[in-house]
């Protein structure tokens, strides 16, 4: 019979080992976080952060302040935006085959947006749809979002701008800062990430909205000129968007 074990006593297991598994997410999660590290820092205020109802939240990201120890992006937070960025292509792939003629770059292979207040509040849009199917109209400024089962069903049920106003701001005002763009509603595109389902809904121009999202950027331009910091969205930290912020020790606490 034959002795797998080369010998009367068998090795003993290290108690620190590690399953395979673990391991090789282990460093997959820290190359993504090394490659994220090695990005340049924002230095102005992004259109699809405008959206968020907690100004001080902004100002904190807009002035580079450091998130809360453990707050920042973990690795399978940003597999998820990568992720999201697959599911845009596959759609992009999908419209163009259905016969629209969607831009995403311009001539020159920069990305299409805009930049104002001194190169201070910028915005850079999914695409532009120049052609395609005689019921809509052109060019039609296009938005996309990959989304879970749970959301996706609820902006359908409900409309972009109840069930998401953080996109809608967005929208709102890449409209208002492309004045060419505005004309004709704008196309916001969500697939289900899990059933890959697409939704689609006609996003006239909310003039409105763009002017008090851009009245906040400038506000928060202005105070963080002058050191001045916001008011928090909330009486107390238990507020339900304060507990997930990764600003909330700092913010409560000073921390």
């Amino acid at each position: 019979m034959l002795d797998f074990n080369h010998g009367s006593e068998r090795t003993p297991v290290d108690p620190r080992s590690v399953p395979i598994g673990e391991r090789i997410n282990d460093l997959v999660n820290a190359a993504l976080i090394a490659e994220r590290q090695k990005q340049p820092r924002r230095e102005y205020l992004g259109a699809s952060m405008l959206g968020n109802a907690c100004t001080r939240r902004i100002q904190y990201e807009y002035a580079g302040a450091p998130k809360d120890e453990g707050a920042d992006f973990d690795g399978q937070t940003l597999r998820i935006f990568d992720a999201g960025h697959q599911f845009e292509a596959l759609s992009i792939k999908w419209l163009r085959a259905a016969g629209f003629a969607l831009l995403t770059e311009k001539a020159d292979g920069k990305q299409f947006g805009f930049s104002v207040a001194k190169g201070r509040i910028k915005g850079h849009i999914d695409g532009v749809i120049v052609g395609g199917p005689s019921f809509l109209s052109y060019p039609m400024l296009w938005e996309h979002k990959a989304l879970k089962d749970k959301s996706w069903q609820d902006v359908v049920k409900r409309g972009l701008a109840i069930s998401k106003p953080l996109y809608a701001a967005q929208l709102a005002l890449y409209q208002g800062y492309m004045p060419d763009l505005a004309q004709n509603p704008a196309l916001f595109t969500a697939l289900n990430k899990d059933t890959e389902e697409l939704y689609h809904e006609l996003v006239p121009f909310d003039c409105s909205l763009a002017q008090s999202v851009s009245d906040k950027a400038v506000n928060i331009l202005r105070a963080t000129e002058a050191g001045q910091l916001l008011p928090r969205m909330a009486a107390n930290p238990d507020y339900y968007e304060c507990k997930f912020c990764p600003y909330a020790k700092r913010c409560w606490h000073g921390v």
